[in-house]
């Protein structure tokens, strides 16, 4: 049984009231863990750590320092990624090959941003001969993070590789789902020489969220999750005028035309919809089919989904595990549920898979709803499990206009053979990332984040740098002068 602790100001140590939370696998719903359950006031601790240590020497750490702290601990979880892979499968109940995936992705993110923080010089302006002029960008300090549970330690790395390599200090809080990885990331970095109080992880509900962002002594709050919780964060962080970066939900258009390579576009919707058991908040759910192509694409479709090999994560044989909790479980059921009484047809899924294997545990099939139509809730409301809804467009308008008509923005796909066709959707559509023919790719290099209801802020590349500083004018007259103006 696994036992996790709080790490605050360099010293693990247990939540101040003592609870704990069990920690299940979303296969068999067997206990694996006991995870501290921190409140507010163990929150309030590790910002107090954060503020202690960024107000102190961690401030003055220089830049070679902070990219060398980055690529150190990149060779950490090299090192460890066979062990955080099996913790993530454990937890998430994703394939062992989605996690090792990660933890490569998890290593190039903080390598990436080791190489950005080493480059940073700040600008010098033009000016008189007697004045420096520089732009500088230096840390916002304290730094609430607070993570969700289908890529715990991915989506951690996006946060904490910026947030560290811009100079500040941390408090983590991962899902009280899934902690598991993290507590291990914080394991790694205790091995590291770094001061008491620059890295701190709380783990607990949402109360320790509401610590950071409510907390006048934390900079800046950085979260992933639902819109109803973000929201939450936003009011709170109002109050404080803090900075604040959300990365929220999606209802993302997969969108096919007819001259695109049919079997290709099949692949990959499959591959959009159902990588993770659809539990990505940029999963292709909404799929968006030409009509003169939409009855061929659906029957490829439902021949190719009661194919998908279901099971534990661990075995080899593997494409799609379960849901990660009984609440998921729920909702995705009830959503298929009420689509299917709106009038979409079930033409594959929305049930447990049958046999024994699958009696405990979060189970679902690959799900296909056709026929459905763009003012279905269905077809607007964000699912977060292995459904696909295929709807029929007649004309590039009418998908431009369908698929823009969501208050999400995350994002979309397009197939088509046609440039021309590509590039106009790739311009008009109001989503963050526009991928043609292709869907999920991401890089460090690249924005991550959505326009509308999907968030506030980007991550990754270099503005997801930016958005753990502060920006300043540094101007030094080297040759002051009486003005000789007033009363002279």
């Amino acid at each position: 049984m696994i036992q996790t602790q709080l790490y605050i100001d360099g010293q693990w140590r247990s939540p101040l009231e003592g609870g704990t939370r069990d920690i299940l696998n979303p296969a068999d719903e067997a206990v694996i863990a006991q995870a501290a359950e921190g409140t507010r006031a163990d929150a309030r601790l590790a910002i107090a750590a954060a503020r202690q240590a960024f107000d102190g020497p961690w401030r003055q750490t220089s830049i070679r320092d902070r990219a060398k702290l980055l690529n150190n601990i990149a060779g950490l979880i090299d090192r460890d990624a066979e062990e955080l892979a099996r913790l993530e499968s454990l937890n998430t109940g994703k394939t062992l090959t989605e996690s090792r995936t990660d933890m490569g992705d998890i290593a190039a993110t903080f390598r990436y941003f080791a190489g950005l923080v080493a480059s940073e010089s700040g600008a010098v302006n033009e000016a008189p001969h007697h004045v420096i002029s520089r732009t500088l960008r230096e840390p916002v300090g304290v730094c609430g993070l607070i993570t969700p549970w289908n890529y715990p330690l991915l989506q951690a790395a996006w946060k904490i590789a910026p947030a560290l390599g811009a100079g500040n200090t941390v408090i983590i809080k991962p899902s009280n789902l899934t902690p598991l990885t993290t507590h291990h990331f914080t394991k790694l970095i205790a091995e590291l020489d770094l001061p008491a109080g620059v890295f701190n992880l709380v783990t607990g509900g949402a109360e320790v969220g509401a610590e950071l962002a409510e907390s006048r002594d934390a900079d800046l709050v950085s979260f992933t999750g639902g819109a109803f919780a973000g929201e939450s964060i936003m009011k709170a962080a109002t109050g404080n005028f803090k900075r604040i970066g959300l990365e929220l939900g999606g209802k993302n258009p997969n969108i096919v035309f007819a001259d695109a390579d049919l079997d290709v576009a099949v692949d990959y919707a499959l591959n959009a919809a159902f990588f993770h058991a659809g539990q990505v908040c940029s999963a292709g759910s909404r799929l968006m089919i030409e009509d003169s192509i939409y009855d061929a694409f659906v029957a490829k479709l439902a021949e190719r989904l009661p194919r998908i090999a279901i099971g534990n994560g661990f075995h080899a044989e593997t494409q799609m595990g379960p849901v990660q909790s009984a609440q998921q479980h729920e909702k995705i059921l009830r959503m298929v549920q009420a689509g299917v009484a709106e009038g979409a047809r079930l033409v594959h899924g929305g049930k447990r898979p049958e046999g024994d294997v699958y009696r405990k545990g979060y189970w679902l099939q690959p799900t296909l709803l056709a026929d459905v139509t763009a003012d279905m809730n269905i077809a607007k409301e964000e699912i977060f499990g292995p459904v696909i809804t295929a709807e029929r467009f007649r004309s590039e308008d009418e998908a431009l206009r369908a698929a823009n008509d969501t208050p999400y923005g995350l994002a979309a796909a397009v197939w088509t053979r046609d440039l021309d066709k590509a590039n106009r959707m790739s311009r008009a559509l109001r989503f963050g990332t526009v991928w043609v023919n292709d869907y999920h790719p991401y890089f460090p290099e690249a924005p991550w984040g959505g326009y509308k209801a999907s968030g506030i802020g980007r991550e990754l590349a270099r503005i997801g740098l930016d958005e753990y500083t502060e920006l300043k004018h540094s101007y030094i007259n080297l040759a002051p002068k009486a003005m000789g103006w007033f009363g002279a």
